[in-house]
């Protein structure tokens, strides 16, 4: 299939989707109770869009969420290079890494309520830590993704360490690198969510909590498009740049 066949079948599969959506709930064939038909669910996005309210809270999601991404990709990109390049580090804190980030990261926030109490801290720290394992890990993998006949033949024609890491390792690390901060974003956000739905005051995950307890359907779809919409545009932002870095490899 060519490229336009393939965009053109994804759009159909949207658009079908989407005409599901507004006619099931319509003609009683789902309970519009349960989905409410898109067209409300749209309408109220547009009313949830304008109150202040939400705007305060989407601008408190998205501070924890670049703050908390900010923390966390630095440092988890240093501590991936050094388990790495270092030998002796990565054989001592290898294991401890890959047991840690196979532990489900939820089971670790009554420790951060505990720890930071209820509030921006917390949320911030909490997905940070959600985020750091996946960046080290990647990380590492970028790292080690190098070919070491490149290196070999760089220092054979004099180049400094500087050179070496420019020319060499980033070209060959970046679309790994540009892949880390797409799934590492993902892992972020959702730390964010999850801390702002299980014991926050602000936010629109506590926003999206309380449409849900109190069973304001059309406010709870509205409030999933909202982020959907969000983290499909900066993947699809992420992707496009890894796209157009992959051929440094070659």
């Amino acid at each position: 299939m060519t490229q336009t066949q393939i965009i053109a079948a994804r759009l159909a599969l949207l658009a079908a989707i989407l005409a599901a959506w507004a006619l099931l709930p319509k003609y009683g064939l789902l309970d519009a109770r349960l989905l409410p038909a898109l067209g409300d669910v749209l309408e109220m996005l547009v009313k949830q869009l304008g109150r202040s309210q939400v705007q305060e809270a989407i601008g408190v999601t998205a501070l924890e969420v670049i703050v908390a991404f900010v923390i966390a990709v630095p440092l988890g990109a240093a501590i991936g290079v050094a388990v790495a390049e270092l030998e002796y580090f990565g054989q001592i804190f290898k294991p401890m890494l890959f047991y840690v980030f196979s532990v489900p990261k939820s089971v670790f926030l009554p420790l951060f309520i505990l720890v930071f109490g209820i509030g921006f801290s917390q949320k911030v720290a909490y997905a940070a830590f959600s985020t750091l394992f996946i960046v080290i890990m990647s990380a590492t993998a970028a790292v080690e993704s190098v070919k070491a006949d490149h290196v070999l033949v760089a220092r054979s024609c004099g180049a400094t360490r500087a050179q070496i890491l420019w020319r060499i390792y980033v070209p060959s690390m970046m679309p790994v690198l540009l892949e880390t901060l797409r799934i590492s974003m993902i892992f972020n956000f959702t730390g964010v969510m999850i801390a702002e739905m299980y014991a926050s005051r602000t936010g629109i995950g506590h926003l999206i909590s309380n449409w849900g307890e109190n069973f304001q359907m059309p406010e709870l779809f509205s409030g999933v498009i909202m982020m959907a919409v969000v983290a499909i545009c900066f993947n699809e932002a992420v992707r496009l740049l890894e796209v157009r870095v992959s051929r440094w490899r070659t």
